[in-house]
C-alpha cells in the first residue's frame, strides 16, 4: 500500500464510510466525523483481512479503498447488531 499521509487516510476513510452507508443503511452513524471514523476503522479491518487473504499488503488506492469499503460495511453490521430495537 502506497504511504498515505494523515490526509489520504482521512480522504480513504470517508470515502469509505459513505460508501458503506449505501451498502448498509444504518441510521446510527450520521455526519461527516463519525463516517470517517467509521470508514478509517473500516480501513484497518479491511487491511488486515487483505493482509491474512493475500499475505502482502493491498496495492494502489483502489485496492485500499475496497478493502476499507469491505471492511466499514461489517463495522457497520456490527454497530446494528449493537444497537438491536433502538433504532428508529
Amino acid at each position: 500500500m502506497p504511504a498515505f499521509d494523515l490526509i489520504g487516510w482521512i480522504v480513504i476513510g470517508l470515502l469509505a464510510g459513505a460508501i458503506s452507508g449505501w451498502f448498509v443503511g444504518t441510521k446510527s452513524v450520521q455526519g461527516c466525523l463519525p463516517t470517517i471514523v467509521v470508514g478509517i476503522v473500516g480501513a484497518l479491518i479491511g487491511g488486515y483481512l487483505a493482509r491474512g487473504l493475500n499475505n502482502e499488503p493491498v496495492q494502489g488506492f483502489l485496492g485500499a479503498l475496497a478493502f476499507a469499503v469491505i471492511g466499514s460495511i461489517l463495522v457497520r453490521i456490527v454497530l446494528r447488531a449493537i444497537e438491536g430495537g433502538n433504532r428508529r
